[in-house]
């Protein structure tokens, strides 16, 4: 999952390079969910910000992730982008499990 600038050229990648490390932890992906900042006209100027503080992704994202990780039973959902310790506690009580970001599986690697 992470939250994108609209010109971020790369974030498909990225997530690629999220899903290769979270298979070498012997993790599964089950989804990918995207947001893209300033594909919009009013979101441009903004585009490097986060939609929340609280969630980081707009509040609508962050129920539809929050469905599909409850109908696929998952039990870690991970970012692309790093996240504040009040953003993993207000999406693992949304999502009903552990949240992290990418940057947890690259510290279990050193």
């Amino acid at each position: 999952m992470g939250l994108f600038s609209a010109k971020d050229r790369e974030f498909g990648a990225k997530l690629d390079r999220l899903a290769a490390s979270v298979t070498a932890h012997g993790g599964r992906v089950v989804g990918r969910h995207v947001q893209r900042r300033g594909v919009s006209h009013g979101g441009a100027a903004r585009m490097t910000e986060p939609f929340s503080r609280r969630t980081l992704v707009s509040p609508g994202k962050a129920r539809e992730i929050a469905q599909a990780v409850r109908v696929a039973d998952v039990g870690v959902a991970v970012f692309v982008n790093p996240l504040t310790e009040h953003q993993r506690a207000v999406l693992g009580d949304m999502f009903g499990c552990l949240v992290i970001s990418g940057e947890d599986l690259a510290t279990v690697d050193r």
